[in-house]
């Protein structure tokens, strides 16, 4: 079930990080909604959601989905994952979503060095090797070029409590984005990221339990409220369109103002 011309990603295959649940999931579906046949991964002892991601685009009368284990922190896990992809596509990767990450929250002078290191880990460290394992797929194969678009964040671009690790590390995924948009162009590889404001998902609503917590953050925000993951799942399929075709380096900020404040 293709969407408009634009958007059409008829016979293109995708792969994405993290598609479980929340913004992965919905980018996935809406991915095989547009066209593109989508491997999506989770890590090996969440395998059951991304089965539940595969079942829900089934459902809606997607494009073809396989599951594929991943942990983003184990390079021989990158390769397999990307090659599974590949394979699936009968050889072609033509999309990559670099979605995994996480957050440990903590102010500053509490954050411990195991803290800092499983957040940059995962969402800096994880997030290159994976986009250059699914780069290399996009170079070697014939013909050449693809799309990839690493989950940034509006805090790679301002600051907020508690997240001095989450904030570097998705400054610089910000930042990578660049320099890979530089490097491979003439390979016919678009890069990109988003950057979500706090997106309504099961994982944070435990966050807004907390009153002033919430407050501060619907404060922040311009169109005073949470953003959807369809919401940010539009931007994934607009970027990984022939409509952005002409759009690499960049960082989309869907973040309801905050960040222009």
């Amino acid at each position: 079930m293709a969407g408009p011309s634009w958007a059409n990603l008829d016979g293109k295959v995708a792969l994405v990080t993290g598609a479980g649940t929340g913004i992965g999931r919905a980018s996935a579906l809406a991915l095989a909604e547009a066209g593109a046949r989508v491997a999506l991964t989770e890590l090996p002892d969440r395998m059951d959601r991304a089965e539940d991601t595969v079942a829900a685009i089934a459902a809606a009368g997607g494009a073809a989905a396989k599951s594929i284990p991943l942990d983003v922190l184990d390079m021989a896990s990158i390769k397999d994952s990307v090659a599974s992809a590949a394979a699936f596509g009968d050889g072609r990767l033509d999309i990559l979503l670099n979605n995994a990450g996480l957050n440990v929250a903590k102010m500053a002078f509490d954050v411990e060095e195991a803290d800092w290191d499983i957040v940059l880990d995962v969402n800096l460290k994880g997030v290159f090797f994976m986009a250059q394992a699914a780069g290399r797929q996009m170079r070697d194969q014939s013909p050449q070029g693809g799309c990839i678009i690493n989950m940034a964040s509006q805090m790679g671009l301002v600051g907020y409590t508690k997240r001095a690790s989450y904030c570097s590390s998705k400054a610089g995924v910000v930042n990578l984005t660049r320099v890979l948009c530089f490097e491979w162009a003439q390979y016919g590889i678009r890069v990109n990221a988003i950057g979500p404001t706090f997106v309504e998902t099961p994982l944070t609503r435990p966050m807004f339990e907390d009153p002033e917590f919430r407050q501060d953050v619907f404060n922040r925000i311009p169109l005073g409220r949470l953003a959807l993951p369809e919401e940010i799942a539009a931007a994934v399929v607009y970027l990984a369109s022939p409509g952005a075709a002409m759009v690499s380096g960049h960082t989309l900020v869907v973040d309801g103002g905050w960040t222009a404040v």
